[in-house]
């Protein structure tokens, strides 16, 4: 091809204009694969502009992938597929109409939004920009002023006696195992785990090649006799509140897994997931408060009392791990958002902190109330409901024989969306548990949803 006609204005860069117009010859196949096209030097001359307005054109054409440079051979038009944008529509558009119109989500791990602290939270945060911290890295092991913070609330909360200098700020509790995994793997292969349990945790350890030991859980948690029988000296636990199952490990076992850390010389790592929201007693004691030096690694995380998208968990660790934990990553940048960690120091700091979990305890409870209650008279001894005194979801046992992915699909045809537990199960027993979060629906949207299910699981 000799020439490469086209009419240059004044509105925009001439290089921009060669460029757009070229590009547009390729995609509407006007210009073949493999066309030649003119030299700089000749396409120049033909424009009447300079070799390097060309020359520009062309390499943003070679970037995108519209033409190839051949050495001492010159431009030729790469093959052009074009994206056939219309189909693309065409299958969205006929996506599964119960897919498109949920009117009910109980999807848990979400948060009531018309309850958010929004103007304190907003407040601190324009409070916090004004800070000179915020131009600068944050401390390896996170705010120090959060982690100061952490430390008397874990005391008053959860009775746990801690330093700000055993604490580590993370972007969310798989971040934190993620190192923690990465810390301990020279000195452990396997690890004892929950089942049913949480699988994010288990997605960790098996990256990390760890063997898992999947433990039974029952009425008073992990089973202690099958923790025994392992060769592991490492186990990741929900004593609180067990996830999914909501189970509460009782004070006596609590004393008998630290009594086996301590024998097998091994470690618990201690999630609290979902402490802080118990509905008929006071929480429970964390493990870790239970004994002075207890071979036990915590974790917490802000994602659940408050917001999933601030990111934001932290981790303690016994004092014989500290020092060579920070030595290890101290060439490691802080992962978190400083400014969202300062954020919540001045929270904290300010009242805001406990004054929101008071209020989304009493508002979660009402749900939870409002969530049991309609199940139960709708459903009767059709279901058994598990997991209602704490937390923000419940699970449903079904029993009769109808399988999982079957009364989902039933619910999803009637706008409601639940969740299956399967995928918190390390063997593949058939199992007919469903999971109903709450904590971002109303009481209106709670009662609308269990009447749907009502229509949609006609036993």
């Amino acid at each position: 091809m000799k020439e490469l006609v086209l009419q240059l204005n004044d509105k925009s860069p001439k290089y921009k204009q060669i460029y757009e117009h070229v590009r547009s010859l390729i995609e509407e196949g006007l210009l073949l694969k493999d066309t030649k096209l003119p030299s700089i030097r000749q396409l120049a001359i033909i424009l009447h502009v300079s070799r390097n307005t060309t020359l520009i054109a062309y390499e943003q054409l070679v970037a995108e992938g519209y033409i190839r440079s051949e050495e001492k051979k010159g431009y030729f038009v790469e093959v052009y597929e074009p994206m056939d944008l219309q189909q693309s529509l065409r299958i969205e558009n006929h996506l599964p109409s119960s897919e498109t119109s949920i009117k009910v989500n109980f999807r848990a791990g979400t948060i009531d939004q018309q309850a958010f602290p929004l103007k304190a939270w907003r407040k601190c945060s324009n409070d916090v920009l004004k800070e000179d911290m915020i131009y600068c890295y944050g401390d390896n092991q996170g705010d120090p002023l959060l982690r100061s913070q952490l430390s008397s609330y874990l005391l008053q909360s959860r009775g746990i006696q801690t330093t700000p200098e055993q604490i580590i700020i993370g972007s969310s509790t798989q971040q934190l195992l993620m190192h923690l995994s990465l810390f301990l793997q020279k000195d452990f292969s396997s690890i004892a785990v929950e089942n049913p349990g949480y699988d994010g945790a288990r997605v960790v350890f098996q990256l990390h090649d760890y063997h898992l030991h999947p433990i039974e859980v029952g009425s008073k948690g992990l089973s202690l006799k099958q923790l025994e029988r392992t060769d592991s000296k490492l186990v990741y636990i929900t004593p609180s509140h067990q996830f999914p199952t909501g189970v509460t490990m009782p004070v006596p076992e609590r004393q008998q897994l630290l009594k086996w850390a301590e024998a097998q010389n091994g470690f618990i790592i201690e999630d609290d997931y979902d402490s802080e929201f118990r509905y008929k007693q006071q929480p429970i004691p964390a493990l870790v408060s239970l004994q002075p030096g207890a071979r036990v690694i915590y974790l917490g995380t802000f994602s659940k009392a408050f917001i999933p998208s601030i990111r934001l968990s932290y981790m303690v660790l016994p004092s014989i791990l500290i020092k060579p934990y920070v030595k290890q990553f101290s060439g490691l940048e802080q992962g978190t958002s400083s400014i969202h960690q300062r954020t919540m120091a001045r929270f904290m700091e300010q009242g805001f902190w406990n004054s929101h979990i008071r209020k989304m305890r009493t508002t979660y409870k009402r749900k939870m109330h409002t969530l049991v209650t309609c199940l139960q008279n709708t459903f009767g001894e059709k279901i058994e409901i598990i997991g209602s005194q704490s937390g923000l979801y419940v699970l449903i046992r079904f029993r009769g024989s109808t399988k999982e992915e079957q009364l989902i699909q039933q619910a999803l045809s009637h706008g409601v969306k639940v969740y299956p537990t399967s995928n918190y199960f390390v063997t593949n027993e058939q199992r007919t548990i469903l999971k109903l979060g709450f904590s971002n629906l109303s009481i209106e949207q709670i009662q609308l949803g269990v009447q749907l299910l009502k229509q949609a699981w006609r036993f």
